[in-house]
């Protein structure tokens, strides 16, 4: 992706086109010692497994702890709450998600026209929400905390470049807010799960609103 090596939550210089983005996380940890790190990871299994049997709802800061072997207050010392132990168990996918559109092969990844990626990215993102929907709506006990985090504001910072690429007039930072809102985890669950819509037509309306705000080469 182009754009600052700065942090990716402001806007985006268009024409800086060989630099590249780090990763952001779904929520900022810092960077750990190497025991910290390991103890972090050691708490992600535990999670992970947890999850898995009793789903995103369930988990506890407490089971967590049992199932890791360490005190209740070491879980809470390294995400300092629920929300921060689910914030943190969507990093890994996120970053999966962030390193295609980052780095990855076009089109989503660079080396595509700007206009093509931003239709690679809208179908790609809501294959990503709808399949870690529990773990996300899970993670929103605070829902302006959604907003705030890294790896949001990195997703508005990329669509927002994007759309200043292919030239579209405007707040691209607004318009890059309601594109991403079309694809929200919620959203595409209720449209998908409870209104019957089929996943390519969510693709379709995507593209729809690309095409309508005027991206070109």
């Amino acid at each position: 992706m182009t754009g600052p090596a700065t942090p990716p939550y402001g806007p985006l210089d268009p024409d800086d086109a060989r630099a590249a983005l780090p990763l952001a996380g779904t929520g900022a940890h810092g960077t750990l010692r190497a025991d910290a790190a390991r103890n972090r990871t050691r708490l992600l299994d535990a999670a992970s497994r947890l999850m898995a049997g009793c789903g995103a709802a369930n988990l506890t800061m407490e089971s967590v702890a049992a199932a890791a072997g360490v005190g209740k207050g070491t879980v809470f010392r390294r995400f300092g709450d629920r929300v921060g132990l689910l914030v943190a168990l969507l990093d890994h996918r996120e970053k999966l998600l962030q390193a295609a559109f980052l780095s990855g092969p076009p089109p989503m990844g660079p080396g595509a026209p700007a206009v093509e990626r931003l239709h690679a990215f809208g179908p790609a993102l809501m294959r990503h929400e709808r399949e870690h929907l529990e773990l996300t709506l899970a993670s929103r006990a605070d829902p302006l905390r959604t907003y705030s985090m890294p790896a949001s504001r990195l997703r508005v910072s990329h669509v927002a470049m994007l759309l200043r690429q292919a030239h579209v007039e405007g707040d691209t930072e607004l318009l890059a807010h309601t594109l991403l809102g079309s694809a929200d985890a919620a959203l595409v669950h209720h449209l998908t799960v409870e209104r019957g819509l089929g996943i390519e037509r969510l693709d379709q309306g995507w593209h729809d609103l690309v095409d309508r705000l005027g991206a070109r080469l």
